[in-house]
Order: C-alpha cells, then structure tokens, then sequence
C-alpha cells in the first residue's frame, strides 16, 4: 500500500485529495493545523491526522519524523495555502511576512525536511499546489500570485537537483476551486481601488477570468500526477487554468496582459 502526506488537508482540495486517495487505496497522512476539529477524515479507513502549521520550522520537522517512523511515504502533496488579497499599499508588514511564510516557505520547509528520507530510499515524488496565478496574474493580489510563480521557479529549479536521486517534483495548477478557500482569504481594503475591484469581480462573477471547478475534479489531476510515472512538471487543473494558458502562449505574456488590461477598462502608464 503506497502511502501519500497531505499538508492542508482539512478542507477544500486537501481534503478531497485525501479522501480519493483513500478511496483508490493509498494510506494517507493528512495534516492540519487542528486535527482535533476534523470530524469527516478521521471516520476513513488509512486516514491518519497530524498537526501541522507549515510556519512553524519545529512543528514540520516533529510531524515529519512521527510520519515516516510511522510509515514509509511515498508521495508529499503541499497543499497548504491561502489567498491575500488587495492592494499592496494596504497590506501590513505582518500581512505580507505571513502569506509569504505559508505558501512559500512552508513548502521550501517540508520538501527540505523530507529530502534526506526520499534520497535514503533512492525514490519519492513531491506535489506542490501553485495556481493558474502560478504562470498569470490577476490584479491586487500581488503578494498571492509572487508565492505562486515563485513556487513553480522553485519547483522547475529543483527537479534538475532531485532528478539525480531518483525524487520526482510536479506541480498542479488549478484555476478557480469551489470550497471554502475564499472564505478564508484575508482581504485589504482600499477605496482608490474600488472601481478596480469592482469590474474584477464582474469578470469573476460571469466566468470571463475564472471558472471555478469542484475539487473533486482537481484532486483527480493530482491523483494522475501521483500515478502516470511521467517526467512532467506542471499539470494545468480545471478549463480555466487551461484555456488561459493556452491564450498566454498564443497571445504572448504582453498581448495577454495588455489585453487584460482593456478588460479591466485600465489606461496604460503614460511613461516619460
């Protein structure tokens, strides 16, 4: 029985993840900052809860050793995240170090802690949810769409690293996904930036920037990572993230961007 670590997996696409695992009959290890409060996954056959906030350098070390003494892991799936969004000017210092913690350095914290095990057994495959906004950008959330494009630089750069040992990288990037991930946004207000926020939610609302797909469908494309044995490193998830990577290699990255910005009915910068 193969065996898969889930972080973030107590709602959304870490959750469903998990739970279609342990349906195709892997061993799971699903962490969360309070398993204590889980109530769905703790009922599931193979299913074990872990604590794990992936801020927290001592937490991810401790977890990790308790899961492979535990078991042998096969495949890390980071899943941990969360959106920031707004203007840059209105974010607090705590704000940025905080989203960039936890979508970032978090990752960089659990592939690090898990390399010398995975090297050990000649063999292991890391995940690493970016997003649509991990190779495109929307506007104010700049912070957010940085730790997602960082992820996929990190995660290309590292794989040549890995590649020598027998260790897989891959990334899966969804476009918009129905759970609760944006409920649990921190948003930053700021009236300069009403109309703005205003016309991008009219794209959002009417499906012209992001079509959200249940999680379901995604944790199928990070089960398919998992499994197709292929030397791939990004796997696009859900229509949108597809078409619009699709329109970025037709258009080019200017022509989609300029493009964006006529959307958005923005001017460009008259520079001098």
């Amino acid at each position: 029985m193969k065996t898969i670590f889930i972080t973030g997996a107590s709602t959304g696409l870490g959750k469903a993840t998990a739970k279609l695992f342990q349906a195709k009959g892997w061993q799971v290890m699903a962490t969360m900052r309070n398993p204590q409060n889980e109530t769905e996954l703790q009922l599931l056959e193979n299913i074990y809860l872990l604590p794990l906030d992936v801020t927290s350098k001592e937490q991810v070390e401790a977890t990790i050793q308790k899961a492979i003494n535990f078991t042998e892991i096969d495949v890390v799936f980071n899943n941990a995240g969360y959106g920031l969004v707004g203007p840059l000017e209105s974010y607090s210092e705590e704000q940025i170090a905080q989203q960039i913690d936890t979508n970032l350095t978090g990752v960089i914290r659990v592939i690090k802690s898990f390399i010398p095990y995975f090297k050990t057994r000649k063999n292991g495959l890391f995940i690493t949810t970016t997003s649509v906004c991990g190779f495109s950008s929307n506007p104010l959330s700049p912070v957010y769409n940085a730790t997602k494009w960082a992820l996929e630089g990190f995660s290309e750069s590292i794989s040549y690293d890995l590649a020598q040992f027998n260790i897989g990288i891959k990334t899966v990037a969804p476009g918009g996904i129905k759970s609760n991930f944006i409920s649990g946004m921190q948003v930053a207000v700021d009236p300069d930036y009403e109309v703005l926020n205003k016309k991008l939610g009219e794209l959002f609302a009417d499906g012209t920037l992001i079509e959200f797909t249940e999680a379901e469908r995604i944790a199928e494309v990070v089960y398919q990572a998992a499994t197709d044995g292929q030397d791939q490193l990004r796997y696009l998830a859900g229509n949108d993230s597809i078409k619009i990577a699709e329109q970025r290699l037709e258009k080019g990255s200017e022509n989609f961007r300029k493009d964006l910005t006529r959307m958005l009915n923005l001017s460009a910068p008259k520079l001098k």
